[in-house]
């Protein structure tokens, strides 16, 4: 019996330390699920995403932030640039955000440590996994919310420009044009519409940019036959061959001790340029190569070359030499002398190297000043000193046709776009058409003001004032010849030709230079057109523009 009872009282005794230490066991579980349970930071991972993307972002340097935004911005005017995207609200920084919502959970977790230091550790090691996991899930919703970012960053500011790209150009132009006071304070593009009746703007000027190289008045400026490079003769004798597609850059320059007067590019091959000179000299120049191939002595007697011709058959070239001038003077237009001076038209042949004929021009020996071929070579037109258009038969080598065209000089003659007309600028002020089917018989007529025929004038401080003759081109045609281009006071002017009594029609001023555009040039391409106008300062402003078909 005293066994049963002490059996019983040893099971009792075995049963409450077994409770006990059950009892203990759960606290234990218990008291490990709290200390080892995930911080909020870390539960919550996924919902903050983006605030842990700010702090990244903040952390980053400035110039690595936003690049897409800030190029973007770029292509709209300053007020009208779509608002940065303000991830948090105002009055706080991503930092302080992020950072006040980790310090609360770290303080969370503090509270629920356990002093013990196994089971610190043991808690730092089980967070460490956790976390690495939490990170990893982190980090894919990091980079889907920062591909988001990207498209809208991406998306946004293009629809914005080309919804707003009309309205952009017409507010670059207009900056530009009233940034020069001698310039309209209207914007062209809408000034022209209102010229022309409310008709459609037939050219969008794209860009305007400067060659400044030159360091004195241009006198010739010319786009060689493939559109790729330019050549420009200052008075000073300095000649730049540069280039301006993709970029501006100069190729070559060319130094004489003798003057040059004029210059001229070969047809074939088209990197091959002529210069002449006042001491009657041609040279043919590589510009590849940068060097002389050719030095042609002309004409003693008549030593400046005033224009060169370069036929499109590639094996000939027309030379004008002339004697000194009277007035002692190249550029000197104040005193005229009531005789031309003289001067020869000479074919020169590019394989021999040799002088092929000498034209005969009726009434006298007299000097030309510009020269043009047709389009296949096989017509030549002239304009000379004593005011004459001379027009040759290069098959037979005989003058066609000539008529008295301008009460003075003769500056600058060109074909017309189907070739059954002929254009010239005389020293009389006028734009003029001639029909070469009927010698002398004119299709039209406009005055243009002096600033747009010459002489050009050029004053300054303590009156000091600078003259010069025509020797370039005055004017050239768009691709379909419906536009000219001709030199103003301040840059080019692009009129359109209209036929019948309505005349010329200004449609686009150019504008750009603060001294007198003295010649141009018009490289035309598909719908995009290069004009090149320069001026008595030694700049070329080269101004890209998109014809609009109608």
């Amino acid at each position: 019996m005293q066994r049963i009872t002490s059996f019983q009282e040893e099971t009792e005794t075995l049963r409450q330390i077994l409770f006990a230490l059950q009892g203990e066991s759960q606290q234990k579980k218990n008291e490990d699920i709290v200390h080892h349970r995930l911080p909020a930071y870390v539960q919550h991972m996924d919902r903050l995403g983006d605030t842990e993307l700010d702090l990244v972002s903040s952390q980053r340097p400035a110039n690595l932030t936003t690049p897409s935004r800030n190029f973007f911005s770029t292509f709209l005017p300053q007020g009208k640039r779509a608002p940065a995207k303000t991830p948090q609200a105002s009055g706080s920084s991503p930092t302080q955000s992020s950072m006040g919502r980790k310090d609360t959970a770290a303080n969370h977790v503090v509270k629920c440590k356990d002093p013990t230091p196994a089971r610190e550790s043991k808690q730092v090691f089980i967070t460490g996994v956790t976390v690495e996991s939490s990170t990893g899930t982190s980090r894919q919703r990091r980079q889907q919310d920062h591909e988001k970012e990207r498209k809208e960053l991406f998306s946004k500011p293009i629809q914005q420009n080309v919804e707003r790209k009309g309205e952009s150009s017409d507010s670059e132009t207009h900056t530009e044009v009233t940034s020069d006071p001698t310039d309209s304070p209207t914007n062209p593009a809408r000034g022209s519409a209102d010229i022309g009746g409310g008709l459609e703007q037939p050219f969008i000027k794209l860009s305007q940019e400067e060659y400044g190289e030159h360091h004195s008045s241009i006198m010739h400026c010319r786009v060689d036959s493939s559109g790729r490079r330019v050549a420009s003769l200052d008075v000073d004798g300095v000649i730049k061959v540069w280039s301006f597609n993709p970029i501006m850059q100069t190729k070559a320059t060319i130094m004489s001790k003798s003057p040059l007067l004029s210059l001229e590019w070969a047809t074939k091959p088209d990197r091959l340029l002529l210069l002449g000179s006042g001491v009657g000299t041609v040279r043919l120049y590589d510009t590849d190569a940068k060097k002389n191939l050719y030095e042609m002595a002309i004409d003693e007697a008549h030593p400046r070359i005033l224009s060169l011709a370069y036929s499109p058959s590639g094996t000939s070239f027309v030379c004008s030499a002339a004697a000194h001038a009277r007035t002692g003077s190249v550029s000197e237009a104040v005193s005229r002398v009531a005789l031309p001076v003289s001067g020869k038209l000479l074919l020169w042949d590019t394989k021999t190297i040799k002088q092929q004929l000498q034209f005969s021009l009726e009434p006298g020996p007299v000097a030309i000043n510009c020269t043009a071929f047709n389009h296949n070579g096989n017509l030549l037109v002239t304009g000379a000193a004593d005011g004459v258009i001379r027009l040759f038969d290069m098959q037979r080598y005989e003058s066609a046709m000539s008529w008295k065209a301008h009460d003075g000089e003769v500056y600058s003659v060109e074909f017309s776009y189907d070739e059954n007309t002929v254009f010239s600028i005389g020293e009389d002020g006028k734009f003029i058409q001639w029909n070469i089917h009927r010698s002398g018989v004119k299709q039209s007529e406009y005055s243009l003001p002096q600033d747009a025929t010459g002489p050009f004038v050029l004053s300054g401080y303590s009156g000091y004032k600078q003259v010069q003759v025509p020797r370039g081109r005055l004017f050239a045609f768009d691709s379909e010849g419906q536009h000219v281009l001709t030199c103003s006071s301040n840059g080019g002017l692009i009129y359109r030709l209209n036929k019948g009594e309505t005349g010329l029609e200004s449609v686009l001023p150019l504008g750009g230079h603060k001294a007198p555009v003295v010649t141009v040039d018009w490289c035309s391409a598909v719908d995009c057109g290069t004009c090149l106008t320069a001026s008595m300062d030694g700049k070329i402003k080269l101004s890209t523009l998109l014809a609009q078909k109608s």
